[in-house]
C-alpha cells in the first residue's frame, strides 16, 4: 500500500485482533492507577497552558516585534497574519559529535520546508550534547547525566517565548534526547516531533573492535592498533552504530509514536532522509491546534505509550539507561514507573533482535532485516503492544508497521508496508521464535539494595556468580589493581561512590575490557556498582544502578574486601553472606568527595538536589510521595527508614 508524502499510514484503531497480553494489560493498569493524581495534575497544567493558537497572539507588538526582527521580509508578513502557524526549532547541533553534525543544515531545509506548507520556522534555541565515547573514563563524565537536566531546561528556554505553534526536536545520543523529550512536556499543549538525522553507515565489525580493546586492556597490542580500530569503526556522521542508548532512544521515539513511521535508521545525507525531515515539517504543521488532528505531545506519552517503550527495548536488549532516562521522560508526563514494571514485562516479553553488544550484528543490519516496522508488527500482532494511542502520524501504533520509501521519477515520499518477515533470523526474529523467552533485564534485590542487571548478552553459565569481593572506589583503581595480577581469581568486583548524588553517576566503560578479559580467563567475574554501565555492559554480569547508593548510606557502603557475594540473575537476589548481627553493627565506608575541576563545581548543585536512580535520577522529579503514588505495589527497597522519608527517597518510597 503507497501512501503519498504528508498522508501517513491510515490503520484505524481495530487493526490489532489478539488480546492484549494478560502482564502487559495488568502492569498499564497498575501503572495507571498509581499514577492517577500525578497524570490528572499534568493533563490540568497542559490545558490551561494550550490557551489561543496562534501562540504569538498574547505577545504584545514590543514583544512580537523582538520575536521576528530577524526573520526574512515574506516569513515577517506571514508572522505579522497571525493566520499561520510558526514552528519553533530546538537542536542539538554541534560539529564534535558525529550524530549530530548532520544537523548543521537543517534549519535552513526546514525553513523552506515550512514554507512549502504555508507556515514559518525559527532556530528557537540550541541544547548541548556531550558524548560518552569521548568523555567516558575521564572527570567530564561526571557531567554527563546531568546534562539531561539542562537540555531539558534549555528546551524550555527555547519554547517559552510564545512565539511557537508546534516544535521540531533535532537530537539522537544518550542524554540529549531524553532530555528533549523532558523540556517538550513542559510545553505538552504543543504538536512536537523528533526528528533524526540517522546512523553511520558499517565500520569494523563490533567482533573485531571488542577483540582488540581487550587485546588493548591486557597490553598484547599498543595504542597505536587500538587507535587504528576505533577509527574504523567510528568513521563518519551518523550515530555509533552498536545498540547503545543513542540508538535505544531512536527506537524509543518510533515505537512511542515521536517520530514519523520509519525515521530511525535511515543514513544521513541521502535523499530517503532529506524526505522525511521535509514529511516532518508537513505533518507538524497539520496536527496542530488550527486543524481537526491536533496532537500535543503531552497527550501522545501517556502510560501506555510509555508500557510500549518499556516493551520495545526489552523486545531488543535495549540500554539499561532507560532504566533512568525513560522513568524521569515518564515522570515529565505525569507517569510514575519503577523497576518492578520493567521486571514484570521483561519476563513475558521475549529478545527478538541481536544487536551489538548482545550479537554481532550493528543497527544497519537490524534495519535492514525488517527493522521497527517488522518488530512493531509481530509485537502489535502477539498483543505485546498498545494500539489504541495518539502518534504523531494519526491513531493508532499500526501505522508503524509501515516504512517509508521513495517512489516514482521524481522520488517523492510515501509509505508502504513492511516487510511481513526477517530478512535474517541471526539478527531478527519473529515473536514466535524469539532468541529467547524473556526480555533478559531483571530487577536485582537483597540486603545490598536493588539494582538491575542485563543479561541478554550474558550466558547463562555466568548468571550466577559466588565469589569474595574486592571492593573499590574509582575506576583507576579498578585499572591499577588488574594490572598489579591481584584480580586473576574468581572475584566480584564493587565499585561504589559512583552513584548521582556522589559523583553524578559516571558510566564504567573501561571496566568492560578489563572484566571481560578476566571471565575469558575462566574466572568468575562479576561487576555490582551504584554507577552505570549502560548497553554496553556486555557478556560481564554487571548489577548497575545499585540503590541507595553509598554516598547515600546505602548497603553498598557496609561491604569489605573480602565478604562473599552471591549474585543470582535467575532469581534476581544480591546478597552479601555476612552475619546479620555483623553487617547491622557496621559503619559504611565514606565516599571520596566528588571533583571541583573540568566543570565539576558547577553540578554540586544538581548532585546535592537528585532523587535516586529509581526514580530516574532526576532533579526535577524526586519527589513523588506515596499518596501520589498510591496505586504501587511493589516491594518496597531496603533502604534506611530516613532515607525513605527524605525528599530523594522517591525510588523507595512507592
Amino acid at each position: 500500500m503507497i501512501r503519498p508524502s504528508g498522508a501517513p499510514p491510515s490503520y484505524g484503531l481495530d487493526g490489532m485482533t489478539t488480546p492484549l497480553h494478560s502482564t502487559l494489560a495488568a502492569v498499564t493498569a497498575r501503572i495507571a492507577s498509581r499514577s492517577r493524581a500525578t497524570r490528572d495534575a499534568y493533563l490540568a497544567r497542559l490545558d490551561a497552558a494550550r490557551g489561543q493558537f496562534p501562540q504569538r497572539t498574547a505577545l504584545s507588538c514590543a514583544n512580537l516585534a523582538h520575536g521576528f526582527a530577524a526573520m526574512p521580509a515574506d516569513d515577517k508578513l506571514v508572522i505579522r497574519s497571525q493566520r499561520q502557524p510558526n514552528i519553533g526549532i530546538v537542536t542539538a547541533y554541534n560539529d564534535m559529535l558525529s550524530a549530530h553534525q548532520p544537523y548543521e543544515t537543517y534549519p535552513q531545509r526546514i525553513r523552506a520546508a515550512s514554507r512549502a506548507a504555508g507556515a514559518t520556522a525559527q532556530v528557537a534555541g540550541g541544547v548541548p550534547a556531550m558524548c560518552d565515547g569521548i568523555t567516558q573514563g575521564n572527570a567530564g563524565m561526571e557531567l554527563s547525566l546531568f546534562s539531561r537536566e539542562v537540555i531539558a531546561m534549555s528546551t524550555a528556554v527555547a519554547l517559552s517565548h510564545n512565539m511557537f505553534d508546534g516544535a521540531l526536536m533535532l537530537g539522537v545520543c544518550d542524554k540529549i534526547v531524553p532530555g528533549l523529550v523532558i523540556g517538550a512536556l513542559q510545553f505538552g499543549h504543543l504538536p512536537t516531533i523528533f526528528v533524526p538525522a540517522g546512523p553511520m553507515t558499517s565500520g569494523l565489525s563490533n567482533d573485531e573492535k571488542a577483540k582488540i580493546r581487550q587485546q588493548y586492556a591486557t597490553g598484547l597490542v599498543g595504542r597505536d592498533a587500538l587507535l587504528e580500530a576505533e577509527s574504523r569503526a567510528y568513521h563518519g556522521v551518523g550515530t555509533c552504530t552498536f545498540y547503545g542508548t543513542a540508538n535505544s532512544n531512536q527506537l524509543l521515539m518510533e515505537i512511542m509514536g515521536l517520530h514519523l513511521p520509519g525515521a530511525a535508521f535511515i543514513h544521513p545525507d541521502t535523499p530517503l532522509r532529506d524526505a522525511l525531515t521535509d514529511a516532518a515539517v508537513a505533518r507538524v504543521v497539520a496536527i496542530g491546534a488550527s486543524g481537526d488532528a491536533y496532537t500535543p505531545i503531552g497527550r501522545i506519552v501517556d502510560e501506555k505509550a510509555v508500557v510500549n517503550g518499556i516493551v520495545g527495548l526489552l523486545a531488543t536488549g535495549g540500554s539499561t539507561n532507560h532504566t533512568l532516562h525513560l522513568v524521569a521522560m515518564a515522570r515529565a508526563a505525569g507517569v510514575i514507573i519503577d523497576w518492578d514494571d520493567f521486571d514484570a514485562l521483561s519476563a513475558v516479553v521475549p529478545l527478538m533482535a541481536r544487536v551489538y553488544p548482545n550479537g554481532r550484528a550493528d543497527v544497519n543490519h537490524f534495519h535492514a532485516a525488517g527493522g521497527m516496522a517488522f518488530l512493531i508488527g509481530e509485537l502489535l500482532d502477539a498483543g505485546m503492544l498498545h494500539d489504541d494511542v495518539m502518534t504523531n502520524a494519526g491513531p493508532g501504533l499500526s501505522r508503524y508497521r509501515d516504512e517509508p520509501a521513495l517512489t516514482g521519477p521524481e522520488g517523492g515520499l510515501a509509505w508502504r508496508a513492511g516487510s511481513a518477515y526477517s530478512g535474517d533470523r541471526d539478527v531478527l526474529r519473529s515473536y514466535a521464535e524469539p532468541f529467547a523467552a524473556d526480555g533478559g533485564l531483571r530487577l536485582m534485590q537483597g540486603n545490598l539494595g536493588r539494582g538491575v542487571i542485563k543479561v541478554s548478552a550474558v550466558a547463562p553459565q555466568h548468571r550466577q556468580v559466588k565469589a569474595a569481593a574486592r571492593v573499590f572506589a574509582s575506576q583507576e583503581a579498578v585499572q591499577a589493581a588488574f594490572d598489579a595480577g591481584e584480580l586473576q581469581r574468581d572475584v566480584i568486583v564493587v565499585l561504589r561512590g559512583q552513584g548521582p548524588s556522589a559523583n553524578g553517576m559516571p558510566e564504567l566503560h573501561r571496566l568492560t575490557p578489563l572484566l571481560g578479559s578476566l571471565q575469558d580467563a575462566g574466572f568468575q567475574v562479576a561487576l555490582v556498582t551504584d554507577g552505570r554501565m549502560s548497553g554496553a555492559s556486555g557478556k560481564v554480569p554487571a548489577v548497575i544502578h545499585v540503590s541507595p547508593e553509598a554516598a547515600l548510606g546505602g548497603p553498598l557502603a557496609k561491604v569489605r574486601d573480602g565478604d562473599e557475594i552471591v549474585l543470582d540473575a535467575v532469581r534476581g537476589t544480591l546478597e552479601a553472606q555476612v552475619p546479620a548481627a555483623v553487617w547491622n553493627a557496621r559503619e559504611g565506608a565514606a565516599v571520596m568527595p566528588a571533583g571541583d575541576d573540568t566543570g565539576r563545581l558547577l553540578f554540586g548543585m544538581m548532585r546535592a538536589a537528585v532523587g535516586v536512580a529509581e526514580a530516574g535520577a532526576s532533579v526535577f522529579f524526586n519527589d513523588v510521595t506515596e499518596d501520589a503514588a498510591q496505586g504501587a505495589d511493589a516491594v518496597q527497597s531496603p533502604a534506611p527508614a530516613d532515607f525513605v522519608q527524605s525528599h530523594r527517597g522517591a525510588g523507595a518510597a512507592r
